[in-house]
């Protein structure tokens, strides 16, 4: 962390704490010492907490939408029920490991109801942006005869919706993991015998 810009290092050093204490349980004088810096120089880089907060979720975002494959238009379209289940595997993989997104999960979870900006980012990451990727993914795999045609956005919600709970699940009991694993597959399996063309 020495090595980053400073800017860097106290974002960095904001979602650690806001990960652990939540936003109201830190102060600038702690994010700056855990960032190496004395209380009035990080006034140089950020007006205040606010600042740093909406300058964190604004990395973030750009961190999880590249992670994720968001930014990847068209998305990489699979050619086969099975190479959709690994595909969606691979996301969850990093979904759930991924360090800053970890973190920031727990930082939504606690900071929805005090920010309607952060409630509207919980909304987005944990439902409204996946449902919208695998709407289109669904549409075109219904074109190719993949999937049974039905209703895309419906689908893609049956879909994503009991992952992200099962994700949470993992967030509060990381010792379950092998087996939210095996439910997140089963879940998939479950969706291609009952969608899939030839299920």
């Amino acid at each position: 962390m020495k090595d980053m810009p400073t800017k860097e290092r106290i974002l960095y050093a904001a979602l650690d704490l806001f990960a652990q204490k939540g936003y109201d349980g830190v102060g600038v004088d702690l994010i700056a010492e855990n960032a190496g810096l004395k209380g009035p120089s990080l006034y140089r880089h950020y007006k205040g907490k606010e600042d740093i907060f909406n300058s964190l979720i604004d990395l973030v975002d750009s961190h999880y939408e590249e992670g994720f494959g968001f930014r990847q238009k068209p998305y990489e379209l699979p050619k086969s029920i099975d190479e959709l289940i690994e595909q969606a595997m691979r996301k969850i993989k990093f979904t759930m490991h991924d360090d800053m997104i970890q973190k920031t999960r727990r930082i939504l979870a606690m900071e929805q109801f005090r920010s309607k900006r952060t409630a509207e980012l919980a909304s987005r990451y944990h439902l409204e942006k996946l449902q919208g990727m695998y709407t289109g993914i669904f549409q075109d795999l219904m074109k190719n005869g993949i999937l049974k045609m039905d209703d895309p956005e419906i689908l893609a919600l049956e879909f994503v919706s009991p992952v992200s709970m099962l994700i949470h699940m993992y967030d509060r009991q990381p010792e379950r993991e092998e087996e939210i694993m095996d439910q997140i597959k089963k879940h998939f399996e479950h969706f291609a015998k009952v969608y899939g063309e030839n299920g």
